[in-house]
């Protein structure tokens, strides 16, 4: 006989109430769109349509005037059991899709050059990109860093952002893919303050609300511990009632603020892993999606020079993917080559077993086999493993194809394991 009765379960279900909408509000989970592994920063003033063919072109220039692809996929220790996967599949990415992400950058990498000539560059940066979009040459992401709300430039900020939107609004609309970024963020009332802006243009060109989302840059350390001795991360993420996009590491200004000296300061200095951590968890569940930063050691001068930023280029993306960071920056033609062979060589390494265990829960087995025997896995480390794969689809680095055969389902079914609660919702939708 059972001793709980129906009110009792109902005066449950009224008192978690609170928790069931905070789950389902603020930790939605990952909504399963594609993330870029990196996003690429220029000057506003120096794009144009033809800056990702351009950029492609000169990362495979600089493989060529190393000795071919062949040699610095060895170079950077790539084994030779991938290296004939990973040599064709960079260089298809690199004449294809060389860059991802595209920032035009009004900040740090723009400078102060007067109101006249930022609104010019401001104008004519949105009439490129819907040139681009219109052009089919638009990277799958992009967009502007405007200056922060500081007061010095809070003004110049506000100013740049009113004026992209408007003009790719007067162009035609605004592109799929575009992506707004807010540096120097130091407090939740800033992230409150660019919500309302965004609200604010919403409503003046009757956009839908919420169609304007942002990227904060984590780069202060008052943003990651605040004067009570919390952390505003989280606080900043649910303050945006969800428009905040991503958590970016800015790895000079954050290590430049702690007192790093300049010969240290790199994305895997402790302090730096330190602001990553909070990163991580402040996002976790919430569908915020996380960069890891720059490294300024750029792949220039003479043939030593080169191939030992690349070796630290892909060491260090390397280290960012297994630390869960599936995106960074990059700031030079050549730093594409270390990034991409990262980044496939980590998905080529991880696809084969990742695969079997995938295939043998698909198909109700009792595990695949891992070293030391049997993997059982769980619902939980399934939706890793696909969504493992499924990132490991959307950057080139394992084709639809390789799919199908080692796991004997497709991009769908793949999905659907990566995010099971949003597929069943979607299905009694």
């Amino acid at each position: 006989m059972r001793a709980l009765t129906r009110d009792d379960l109902e005066g449950l279900d009224r008192l978690l109430a609170p928790t069931d909408r905070l789950l389902a509000e603020q930790y939605p989970g990952d909504d399963g769109a594609r993330q870029p592994v990196h996003t690429v920063y220029v000057p506003a003033d120096r794009y144009t349509p033809a800056l990702p063919r351009e950029w492609g072109a000169a990362a495979l220039d600089a493989v060529t005037a190393h000795g071919g692809m062949t040699v610095v996929i060895r170079e950077l220790a790539v084994p030779e059991e991938f290296a004939g996967d990973v040599a064709r599949l960079v260089t298809a990415k690199l004449e294809t899709e060389p860059i991802e992400d595209l920032r035009l950058d009004l900040e740090d990498g723009y400078g102060d050059r007067g109101d006249r000539t930022e609104d010019a560059d401001v104008r004519r940066a949105a009439e490129q990109l819907l040139e681009a979009v219109a052009g089919g040459e638009a990277p799958a992401f992009f967009g502007i860093r405007i200056k922060g709300l500081e007061r010095a430039t809070r003004e110049r900020g506000i100013r740049s952002l009113d004026l992209f939107v408007g003009a790719l609004l007067d162009g035609g609309g605004l592109p799929d893919g575009l992506v707004l970024t807010l540096p120097k963020v130091t407090t939740v009332a800033q992230v409150e303050a660019m919500a309302q802006l965004c609200d604010r243009l919403e409503q003046h060109h009757g956009l839908a609300a919420g169609r304007l989302r942002f990227e904060l840059q984590v780069e202060t350390p008052q943003l990651v511990l605040g004067a009570d001795g919390t952390s505003p991360l989280p606080r900043a993420i649910h303050a945006a009632g969800g428009r905040v996009s991503g958590l970016h590491y800015g790895t000079y200004d954050y290590s430049a603020a702690l007192g790093i000296a300049p010969g240290h300061q790199a994305l895997d200095h402790p302090a730096a892993d330190h602001a990553k951590s909070v990163m991580q968890v402040a996002a976790a569940e919430t569908g915020v999606r996380l960069s890891d930063g720059s490294t300024n050691i750029l792949p220039v001068g003479d043939e030593n020079a080169v191939r030992a930023a690349w070796r630290l280029s892909a060491l260090l993306t390397r280290r960012s993917l297994e630390r869960g960071f599936f995106q960074g920056w990059d700031l030079h033609p050549a730093q594409l080559v270390p990034r991409f062979v990262a980044n496939t060589l980590f998905y080529r390494e991880g696809f084969a077993p990742a695969a079997a265990r995938l295939r043998a829960y698909a198909n109700g087995g009792d595990g695949a086999a891992g070293s030391g025997g049997a993997v059982l896995d769980e619902p939980a480390t399934v939706r890793a493993l696909a969504g493992f794969v499924v990132r490991g689809v959307a950057c080139g680095a394992v084709t639809e194809t390789d799919l199908t055969l080692a796991t004997g389902l497709d991009l769908a079914a793949l999905a659907a394991l990566a995010r099971p609660a949003h597929a069943t919702t979607e299905e009694h939708a």
